[in-house]
């Protein structure tokens, strides 16, 4: 019986899918039990509808489309990362899974099962790590964003590994591709959180 299930175990991690699956599982099984400990009352509700509607409304209007999926947009991280801001990283990661469903029927680009929780809820889920640097917005937004492309950086480099040109690193090739519209979407986000009156409108959405 210790047989059997050793091997069952080693054929699973042989497979790099379904390593990401299991590691992918954890996350938002973990993520949900920290997100079970928030009290929810109707201008929490009100906050992150509002503010889940408004990056759809964002991701609309788009500056550029990346062929395989990802955008740049005129700020369109910003709502999420001001419920992270506002409510912690629980509550951020709540709005980023809400918005991640959204944007998976709005924006579909699917290869695989697993290529879906990385590209979807995970990545938008991870715009909560800005939660944690209330006090510090510009390094919180840094690391809500540095947290999605980790996300995505797995998933190029597990499924979009064939896109790369011939000769080129898949590792190297998620890391450019991804970063191509990231590193725009992280200065946009930080020169539009400069711009706006960030504190008074935390401070009113109290």
């Amino acid at each position: 019986m210790i047989t059997i299930f050793s091997k069952h175990v080693m054929s699973v991690l042989a497979s790099p899918i379904s390593i990401f699956a299991l590691i992918g599982l954890f996350l938002l099984i973990a993520a949900f039990i920290y997100i079970k400990k928030i009290k929810i009352n109707t201008r929490m509700v009100i906050n992150i509808s509002l503010m889940v509607a408004l990056t759809v409304i964002l991701h609309i209007f788009r500056l550029y489309h990346m062929p395989q999926g990802g955008s740049i947009t005129l700020g369109g991280m910003v709502p999420l990362l001001f419920i992270a801001f506002r409510y912690g990283p629980a509550v951020g990661y709540l709005a980023g899974f809400t918005y991640g469903l959204i944007n998976l029927i709005q924006d579909p680009f699917i290869l695989h099962p697993v290529q879906v929780l990385f590209d979807y809820p995970l990545p938008y889920m991870a715009i909560g790590l800005a939660g944690y640097f209330k006090d510090r917005i510009y390094l919180g937004t840094f690391v809500g964003i540095l947290g999605r492309f980790s996300c995505h950086f797995i998933s190029g480099v597990v499924f979009f590994g064939s896109y790369a040109p011939a000769g080129m690193s898949p590792y190297w090739y998620s890391i450019v591709f991804n970063a191509s519209y990231l590193v725009p979407e992280l200065i946009i986000c930080l020169i539009v959180l400069r711009l706006l009156p960030t504190q008074r409108l935390l401070q009113m959405m109290k």
